[in-house]
């Protein structure tokens, strides 16, 4: 694996949120135009390139495109040549819009998680591809995986707006030397967790790292406690009202992982650590555990960074709490940014193009690039390392998956969620008021 592609996939997930405001009218201008609707249509090509746009900072997806032109797509890239832009990641929303209000999408194209909900500009304007009635019509929906499709639908408000390109799941990495040395077997609940990081922390040893000064990896814990406690739809009915982020059960997650804080469990500087601080703590053996996504594997796989060897870590789901009404087979998942097909821009030669992903994108990536995705393996790949084929095989066999803790949440509540954290696990801010900070955001952003 090059050091290049390692880089890549060290950097965290972006999830892009934001309103369009005043673009709604631009987009609803051309909205008329949009042809062969959110089905696709299947008459006459209007495309004369299979165009892709794709943000500058990460090459995966189109490098794996690049590789199937030149082989398994090559027919389909003689009938409709590929042709790559890219845009500033950041700038992805502003674009999008531009070129939707000029008519002029490409044919697959990196979009904001808003603007394809059923309620954002793209989706209620049909100007992006409903991949599931189209998949399905092509006669290839079954090579897209069920715990992708679950993923995906629900990040885009039950529409299927994006293809499962790089597919994470999250859970918590443990190094198995540690847990040999003092005696701890994997956790099956909550309790039992608490357990290990009281035998880790006495032994002298960081009982789970994280880095903090990110805040986002510390919500994820959060979230994953109150998806086990109070059900996998503990987030949407915050989202409808029916609950309160204020509401006992709520408030006791924001305690529980304020009690690991208190505890001393994240280990010194929690709040100022860095990613690449976290992920060497975790891979030279100063912590037992760190709980992050399926991105990490390109660390674990690179013998460089990976001080304790691939042999010495495992992979487990965040554990059930005990009386509550989730379970540690629902992984907290994610798709990566959405990328949506133009529906105008749809017909034969298109479908033909997603006829060739769907059926081959899965074993290409896993085999060029050892990335895991949300489309089926359809060919045998040789060399795949240990850890990589854990988390494919949990990929493959999952049916249910639950998003993560601001995954719902507008840009300003998701904002407070990630800065106050840090003062939650630091005792400055206790778990009522964190959460009735919360709570008050999204009251005044409804």
């Amino acid at each position: 694996m090059s050091t290049a592609f390692v880089g890549r996939r060290k950097r965290a997930i972006v999830t892009v949120i934001a309103g369009m405001g005043a673009a709604t009218l631009l987009l609803s201008a051309c909205a008329s135009d949009s042809g062969s609707g959110s089905e696709g249509g299947g008459g006459t090509d209007t495309a004369t390139a299979f165009s892709l746009l794709t943000p500058a900072e990460n090459s995966i997806v189109r490098d794996e495109l690049g590789v199937l032109a030149g082989d398994q797509c090559v027919a389909e890239d003689e009938a409709l040549p590929l042709e790559s832009e890219t845009v500033a990641q950041a700038d992805v929303n502003q674009k999008i819009t531009l070129l939707a209000s000029q008519d002029a999408l490409p044919v697959m194209f990196v979009a904001g998680t808003a603007q394809v909900k059923p309620d954002g500009d793209l989706g209620k304007n049909d100007l992006a591809l409903d991949y599931e009635a189209t998949l399905k019509e092509l006669g290839v929906w079954d090579n897209i995986l069920p715990a992708a499709v679950s993923t995906v639908k629900a990040a885009y408000g039950g529409n299927m707006a994006s293809l499962p390109f790089q597919y994470n799941l999250e859970g918590i990495w443990y190094n198995k030397q540690i847990f040999a040395d003092n005696d701890v077997e994997v956790p099956e609940t909550y309790d039992e967790l608490l357990d290990a990081y009281e035998v880790f922390d006495k032994a002298g040893v960081t009982p789970i790292t994280e880095p903090g000064s990110q805040g986002w990896p510390i919500t994820r814990l959060i979230g994953n406690y109150i998806f086990r406690s109070v059900g996998p739809d503990a987030m949407e009915k915050i989202k409808s009202g029916d609950a309160k982020l204020t509401d006992p059960e709520y408030v006791e997650a924001a305690q529980a992982i304020a009690d690991l804080g208190t505890a001393g469990y994240f280990g010194e500087g929690i709040t100022s650590r860095d990613t690449d601080t976290a992920y060497a703590q975790f891979l030279s053996g100063e912590a037992a555990t760190m709980y992050m996504g399926s991105w990490l594997l390109a660390n674990l796989n690179n013998e460089e960074e990976n001080k304790i060897g691939e042999e010495n870590v495992g992979f487990m789901p965040f554990p059930n709490v005990e009386g509550g009404a989730g379970d540690s087979s629902q992984w907290p998942a994610n798709a990566g940014a959405a990328t949506a097909v133009s529906s105008k821009a749809y017909g034969p030669k298109v479908g033909d193009w997603l006829t060739c992903i769907a059926e081959n994108y899965g074993s290409s990536v896993l085999a060029n690039q050892g990335v895991v995705s949300g489309f089926k393996v359809n060919e045998d790949v040789a060399d795949v390392k240990p850890l990589t084929a854990e988390i494919q095989t949990i990929v493959t066999d999952a049916s249910e998956t639950v998003l993560w803790f601001e995954a719902l949440f507008d840009a300003k509540t998701t904002s407070d969620a990630q800065t106050n954290v840090s003062l939650l696990i630091t005792g400055q801010m206790t778990a009522d008021d964190y959460m009735n900070q919360l709570q008050s955001d999204l009251d005044q952003a409804q």
